[in-house]
């Protein structure tokens, strides 16, 4: 009995417990309202006004703004040298050396010179010194009985040839100076250097082998500073003004900015086309180019016009359709929309949007109409890359 009776105290516990549970549901508000759901967070960007021009292909090459070769600026045997086909050398590195005596015995005989006629010079200036006090005795004895106007008119003829002489010294003087200066850059030149940075593509002679004043030593180039050549149509040469920035392509896909430095005012009368030289700049990290190598400029074709672009990453196709998602004060909202071209990351917009809206190019694929969003700016304007 005892037993039935605490079953029963536990039965009718858990059916009051239910039953207070319950009440408690009736309770709260029929009308109570769902838990809202947190925004989305999106990637956005702004539909803009940019100009665009229709651009052409055409094929350029890298040129360098220092090549050529390197001569011998004095004659003689060459000695050594000190690089190889394709070393890279800095300017003033030397490259070879001439054999140096017959120029460093030449030195010293000028500085002998020069010695010779700086002495000539202090002899002169000595005896004229002598003949000034002579002259000075000569006219003191002008009231004395024993005074000779003949001799003081000789020593005054002797005093303009010795000032005379003094000149035509000093004259020497600056002739042995010239002489021994000469000498000290033909030692100098007996040392050929780099006129300037770049690699060593050729050497035209060898140790042991004689060489005459202007022969060539080496050919070099500078390969650091390579700008762009290109033959573009005469038709084309109107979209073109120096500091104009052209896309370009090198036969690898490497990208980079041809920047218009100049146009050659010299028509080729059977091709139809001018030389144009761009300066190059990598868009990424910088990538080797040599001399000659191929590279595609992109030149304008037309006049260049502005027209409303949006970014490629917004565009969904639905049924045939293109849409985007727009940020709707707040909320996804889908607008069909109309779209010209490609170029770039970015459409051309026929139709459908206005500068300024804000579409969904990231998450937009998982997005419902009236669903809350909150945007984050993913992209900040750019130059058109025409």
């Amino acid at each position: 009995m005892t037993t039935y009776l605490r079953l029963f105290s536990a039965t009718l516990l858990g059916v009051l417990m239910a039953t207070s549970a319950m009440a408690q549901q009736d309770e709260k508000p029929k009308d109570a309202a769902p838990a809202k759901r947190p925004a989305t967070q999106v990637g956005i960007d702004a539909v803009r006004t940019e100009p665009l021009s229709q651009t052409v292909p055409v094929i350029g090459r890298f040129v360098p703004t220092q090549s050529g070769q390197v001569a011998a600026r004095v004659a003689g045997a060459v000695d050594h040298f000190l690089v190889e086909v394709g070393d890279q050398v800095e300017k003033d590195d030397e490259i070879a050396v001439l054999i140096s005596n017959t120029f460093e015995w030449e030195r010293n005989r000028l500085k002998a010179e020069v010695s010779n006629a700086k002495a000539r010079l202090a002899t002169s200036r000595a005896k004229l010194q002598l003949l000034d006090q002579e002259l000075k005795r000569l006219m003191g004895l002008k009231e004395s009985p024993a005074f000779s106007p003949a001799r003081l008119n000789d020593k005054e003829q002797e005093t303009v040839r010795a000032k005379s002489e003094i000149s035509e010294s000093q004259a020497m003087l600056k002739a042995a100076e010239a002489e021994l200066q000469l000498g000290e850059i033909a030692l100098a030149n007996s040392i050929i250097r780099a006129p300037y940075s770049g690699v060593i593509i050729d050497r035209h002679s060898e140790a042991g082998a004689y060489v005459r004043e202007g022969d060539p030593i080496v050919t070099m180039l500078d390969h650091n500073n390579l700008e762009i050549e290109a033959d573009v149509p005469a038709n084309r040469i109107s979209g073109l003004e120096p500091g104009r920035i052209l896309d370009a392509r090198m036969v690898g896909g490497t990208e980079l900015m041809a920047i218009v430095r100049a146009i050659i005012p010299d028509e080729n009368s059977r091709t139809r086309t001018r030389r144009v030289r761009f300066t190059s700049a990598f868009k990424d990290e910088v990538m080797s180019s040599a001399a000659n190598q191929t590279v595609t400029v992109l030149v304008p074709a037309g006049e260049i016009r502005d027209v409303l672009t949006v970014h490629k990453d917004a565009i969904l196709n639905r049924g045939g359709a293109q849409l985007v998602v727009m940020v709707d004060e707040g909320k996804a909202a889908f607008r069909p929309v109309k779209l010209g071209q490609a170029f770039g990351q970015r459409f051309v917009v026929l139709d459908g949007l206005k500068d300024g809206d804000n579409v969904v190019i990231r998450g937009n694929e998982r997005l419902r109409p009236g669903q809350d969003i909150v945007g984050n700016a993913m992209t900040k304007p750019q130059e058109n890359p025409s």
